[in-house]
């Protein structure tokens, strides 16, 4: 693996860090200002650093903890292919093991594509309906405790 593909890695790799500690100002850096992020088949995409934070907030914020469990990684040019799986734990006891492929096209060193692939029945099947609740109101409904 040459230099490039290296240092892609390293800003995924970076990427999973920042996303897992739910820092989301710094996820929100590692992205260009044109970057595209889209959950294939569940929602359009969003563009734009803060945007794609704001939308991993909306998801992930709700979980009491997250752990990844990183798999395969591959880096070709500018591609970044990480299959993984992310298992969420919810304040009110659920735990859900959620498989991705996520494709990152990184352009001098910021994420510029974005578009992860998973099981969207393992989630609605699996997830909290309260969490589906604050899904779908945009953040609005509360979140239990």
């Amino acid at each position: 693996m040459g230099a490039q593909e290296q240092a892609n890695k390293a800003v995924a790799e970076a990427h999973w860090n920042s996303m897992y500690a739910k820092d989301w100002a710094d996820v929100a850096s590692r992205f260009s200002d044109d970057a595209e992020y889209m959950d294939v088949g569940a929602v359009p995409p969003v563009v734009g650093g803060q945007n794609i934070a704001d939308r991993l907030r909306l998801g992930l914020g709700p979980t009491s903890k997250m752990v990844h469990q990183p798999g395969n990684v591959l880096a070709e040019g500018d591609v970044v292919i990480t299959e993984h799986k992310e298992v969420w734990h919810f304040p009110t006891g659920e735990v859900i093991v959620h498989p991705f492929t996520s494709v990152m096209e990184i352009r001098d060193g910021k994420i510029c594509r974005w578009h992860d692939y998973s099981h969207l029945g393992n989630l609605l099947d699996n997830a909290p309906q309260w969490w589906l609740e604050y899904i779908m109101s945009g953040g609005t409904t509360p979140i239990p405790s």
